[in-house]
């Protein structure tokens, strides 16, 4: 009889859902929508509604091991989403309860998205095998998940792990924290277009991008401008890459990991973005960690990776 987990990634606009098993094939999926659901207890009803016709489609000879849960704010230790800003719910939601509730002797755990996808990297992807590794997820923002000695790094509160937020420009960007200079405000999508708006203002290197709107332009325009060997676009990423690459080699002398994952929308830039991050990466690094530590990207299918990445953390906190 197979084992099949299920993976949930409640986002603040869709939730998506499927089974998965062992090796990370997906037997099922599912997604709906989170903010048509105010009400919490409407949620958590179709929520597991949904996961029990998922189960029904598998079949009778599916064992289920357990449901994993990626989230914004999520306590791994407490069960709970902590005061989420982008979901229609306030306060400390107890979902793991919840979910136990209607599904009894089942296993569940929850934990914020940047960590469920380094354990899914970690079961499914590039990182198998290994023992030491950070992802870093470069998206809307800047989430990280590390893994040493095996185990995911969570600290004492389970919010441990936020290189996003260690500031890489004193007095720099005003940062959705509340804070100024942190490092997603530069290596993330959004960073990366307020770079090019600062070029534009700064400097008279040429570029089509000058003809576009901030409201408009996109990570995506930029790197298709780069690939074109557009001036500005080019430097926009050499100023990324020089600040996440410093951010690595400082975080690298905190866990000393064996590779370092980049995934989500900025990554895609391929070389673009990986070029001037390593090289930066190695100019900074401490020479207890040079040319050891490689650069790579994700090996999870950026299409699954949310629901991969949820499932996963059955396999690793349950049955690990």
């Amino acid at each position: 009889m197979r084992k099949l987990a299920a993976g949930i990634d409640i986002g603040g606009t869709n939730t998506a859902l499927g089974l998965v098993d062992r090796d990370g094939r997906t037997v099922a999926t599912a997604c709906m929508s989170t903010t048509d659901h105010p009400v919490l207890d409407d949620y958590i009803n179709m929520l597991c509604t949904t996961v029990g016709r998922l189960l029904a489609e598998a079949g009778t000879d599916a064992e289920f091991a357990g449901i994993g849960i990626g989230a914004p704010s999520a306590n791994y230790y407490n069960g709970t989403i902590e005061n989420a800003a982008n979901l229609p719910w306030r306060g400390v939601i107890p979902i793991v309860e919840r979910i136990k509730a209607r599904f009894a002797g089942v296993p569940v755990v929850v934990t914020n998205d940047a960590n469920a996808a380094a354990i899914g990297e970690m079961v499914y992807g590039g990182a198998r095998g290994m023992r030491d590794f950070m992802l870093v997820t470069l998206g809307t923002g800047v989430g990280s998940g590390f893994v040493a000695g095996g185990r995911l790094i969570y600290g004492h509160d389970s919010f441990a792990g936020e290189l996003g937020h260690i500031i890489v420009m004193p007095g720099g960007r005003d940062c959705g924290c509340g804070r100024r200079g942190c490092l997603e405000t530069y290596a993330s999508a959004v960073g990366i277009r307020r770079t090019v708006h600062e070029l534009i203002g700064n400097e008279i290197m040429p570029s089509v991008l000058r003809s576009v709107p901030f409201s408009e332009l996109t990570a995506k325009m930029i790197s298709e401008a780069a690939e074109e060997g557009d001036p500005l676009a080019l430097a926009a990423f050499e100023e990324t890459g020089e600040m996440l690459g410093i951010a690595l080699a400082n975080a690298v002398a905190i866990t000393s990991p064996e590779a370092i994952f980049l995934f989500g929308g900025l990554a895609h830039a391929g070389e673009l973005i990986f070029e001037p991050t390593r090289r930066y990466m190695e100019e900074n690094m401490l020479f207890l960690y040079k040319d050891k530590v490689k650069l790579l990207p994700s090996g999870i299918d950026e299409g699954r990776a949310a629901i991969l990445g949820a499932s996963a953390l059955v396999w690793d906190s349950v049955n690990g």
